[in-house]
């Protein structure tokens, strides 16, 4: 018996799916988690204390469950459609943000924090598998590439949601409370209550094309899920295509962990002296606004000229902008305006060569299995952030900021060599 969320309509179809109704609110929400996890913890452990090691190697530990998810990406395949999957897991990440902020008031909060985290990552890169998998049926292959700017921008202001306003708010809470952690459960409360915002709205939005729907499974599950690994592997050229995967982020994985506590540390520390709420100011909305712009432009440019000719522009803007922390470090400037001007401009270059990593990622994984096939890709890139992460707190504290963002920008290199290698058709990505 098909309950309400799994009732298809017999007129749904991608050209019926009104995407402007569903792909910005899919894509705001599942940054959400990802952004809770990923970064705003490390500002929230920083404000408690916590090492710029201890928050380094746990909160990239937490990537985990975003690298091993390819294990389980079949299940979502099998069972059940992609529309049930991704209402459901936004309902339980809606639980598990109010979890966060409950644990927050524990004495050991950050083991509690931690563990609760990690479930939400669980649940978060489920709903990574599953809203990925419904983008690529709901739209036509057109639609994906004109909305890859569109869904790359709606990630980004929620981010910026979440960096921004929410850290400002944080800043201003511990003021007024006295509190630091009673400050965080507030904000915690408020990304429960827009996430369960998100659960309502898209148990209703969200369209049901013909093309949702189990692959039928044979009388034996498991080699099923095993052919489905083994086809990925099988794809032409599949070790360029995980070098560049791997590579892509690798100087960015390191220094995404640094950045943070660079900005709030003392002038003295080798840092920045940034308060909460001027980190929120600066990278949370000001940083985040300008990576939306860049994701915008990167879109609009690759569906005008095709991946393969835009990649090389691409390349270069994700990874030189990188130097603005060199110069940062380097001179430690006291002028908010000077530092807010070099973050935008980092900001803007990663979200505009980023764009294209997620149309390659989508072009590597076209066929039958595309859900899980998209999935292994990702996991891959979450490998590629979650390792160098892990040691980025121990190499800073022995290299000291200077020295660790100019081997931040080294860390660069293999990008460009394996972006010189891979193989794109060049009508990719052309509306």
């Amino acid at each position: 018996m098909q309950t309400s969320l799994d009732k298809r309509s017999s007129t749904a179809s991608p050209s019926q799916s009104r995407p402007w109704l569903w792909v910005p609110s899919l894509y705001f929400s599942q940054a959400i988690p990802y952004v809770v996890v990923m970064s705003l913890s490390v500002i929230m452990y920083k404000d408690m204390g916590v090492s710029n090691s201890d928050i380094a190697f746990y909160t990239s530990l937490l990537y985990l469950p975003w690298v091993i998810k390819p294990l389980w990406s079949p299940i979502v395949d099998m069972f059940g459609t992609k529309r049930r999957w991704t209402v459901l897991l936004q309902l339980g990440v809606a639980a598990s943000l109010v979890a966060v902020g409950l644990s927050l008031q524990l004495p050991n909060f950050f083991v509690a924090s931690l563990a609760v985290m990690w479930l939400m990552a669980f649940s978060s890169a489920t709903h990574d598998i599953s809203a990925d998998g419904f983008y690529m049926l709901g739209l036509r292959q057109q639609q994906q590439a004109a909305f890859v700017g569109v869904r790359s921008t709606f990630y980004r202001l929620a981010t910026l949601s979440v960096q921004g306003p929410l850290v400002v708010l944080a800043g201003y809470l511990a003021t007024q409370l006295g509190d630091v952690k009673q400050a965080w459960s507030v904000v915690f409360f408020v990304l429960a209550a827009l996430f369960f915002a998100a659960f309502l709205w898209h148990q209703v939005i969200l369209p049901r094309p013909d093309s949702d729907h189990k692959i039928p499974r044979t009388s034996n599950p498991l080699r099923d899920f095993f052919t489905t690994f083994a086809l990925f592997f099988r794809k032409r050229d599949i070790w360029l295509i995980l070098g560049f995967i791997l590579t892509f982020r690798l100087g960015e994985a390191q220094l995404l962990k640094l950045v943070a506590p660079f900005l709030k540390d003392p002038i003295a520390a080798g840092g920045l002296g940034l308060t909460t709420e001027q980190y929120g100011i600066a990278y949370g909305t000001i940083g985040i606004a300008f990576l939306t712009m860049g994701g915008l432009a990167g879109g609009y440019l690759i569906s005008r000229l095709g991946l393969k000719r835009c990649l090389w522009v691409m390349v270069f803007a994700i990874h030189l902008p990188d130097l603005v922390f060199v110069y940062l470090s380097q001179t430690q400037p006291t002028s908010f305006a000077l530092i807010c001007s070099a973050l935008a401009v980092e900001q803007f270059g990663y979200g505009f060569g980023f764009t294209a990593m997620m149309l390659y990622m989508i072009m590597v994984c076209e066929g039958e299995h595309k859900t899980a096939h998209y999935a292994i890709c990702t996991g891959f890139m979450a490998l590629g952030m979650m390792v160098p992460g892990m040691w980025s707190g121990d190499l800073q504290e022995y290299l000291g900021y200077k020295n660790f963002f100019i081997w931040a920008c080294l860390s660069t290199i293999p990008a460009f060599i394996m972006a010189a290698l891979v193989k794109i058709d060049p009508e990719f990505g052309k509306k």
